[in-house]
């Protein structure tokens, strides 16, 4: 009866494991349409509206350009994954000629292997934003990673793309460690799949205890009874009484009955 139920038990781990694995590469699937959809987040301001492609190219930076980053209300650099975050970058220009920002872009790596590319945030295009020699201005950068992003601590490349008479130029303004956290006051699915994992294992282990419980009392219940004998104890005893009141008492009571 008991290896009957922890069959059922097992059965019942590997279907909740094989939902699990399915939930998971759903999700990796819809991961590919959430980065798509970042990059439909509302312009703002001087921000473009419309999309343009800066291929990937890469440009060095003008000399006497100067950048720098800020995260408004957010020193921590906490971010929740699938929603907005504002970032503020800094322009200042040392230069002889005006500069006109062109867009900013960002991308997200791994930490422990920079090369490893997770995500392309939104590339955000300016029109008519311009910094003019011997001055300085900010630009705000909305982003959003997405929201299928493990919670950690990820590496967050910005750059920002400007002209310079009539050269395309552009400064990395952040390179650093952004904390990724996860959206409150909702479950993940690896959480309850490990709650329900460890639910799981301690019913199993009730189990077991209750198995080897019934088997340790049905081995006390057949074990067999061994009979002690009284003849060799009570002739002993009559040896010892002999010549007593008792022994008397008993013959003379023997005597009686004949």
């Amino acid at each position: 009866m008991a290896s009957k139920a922890y069959r059922i038990f097992f059965f019942a781990l590997l279907l909740l494991a094989s939902l699990f694995l399915q939930v998971v590469r759903c999700q990796s699937d819809a991961s590919v349409e959430s980065e798509e959809a970042v990059k439909d987040i509302t312009d703002l301001g001087t921000v473009g509206e419309d999309e343009q492609d800066f291929g990937d190219g890469s440009f060095s930076p003008a000399p006497g350009v100067d950048t720098v980053c800020v995260f408004p209300k957010n020193s921590a650099r906490i971010v929740v994954a699938g929603e907005e975050a504002e970032l503020l970058a800094g322009v200042k220009n040392d230069g002889d000629s005006s500069l006109n920002v062109i867009a900013i872009k960002a991308s997200v790596h791994y930490t422990f292997d920079h090369r490893v590319l997770i995500q392309n945030l939104t590339a955000q295009p300016f029109n008519n934003a311009s910094v003019p020699a011997s001055s300085q201005a900010t630009f705000p950068y909305f982003f959003a990673v997405s929201k299928y992003l493990q919670p950690g601590n990820f590496d967050l490349v910005g750059t920002i793309i400007y002209e310079m008479d009539q050269h395309p130029y552009q400064s990395t303004f952040f390179n650093g460690t952004i904390e990724v956290a996860e959206a409150s006051g909702f479950l993940s699915i690896e959480s309850v799949f490990l709650v329900t994992l460890g639910i799981a294992l301690i019913v199993l282990l009730g189990l077991w205890i209750h198995g080897q419980i019934q088997n340790l009392s049905k081995k006390t219940k057949r074990a067999p009874k061994v009979e002690v004998g009284t003849k060799a104890s009570d002739a002993s005893l009559d040896e010892w009484l002999e010549g007593t009141a008792y022994s008397q008492s008993s013959s003379n009571k023997l005597k009686k009955k004949k």
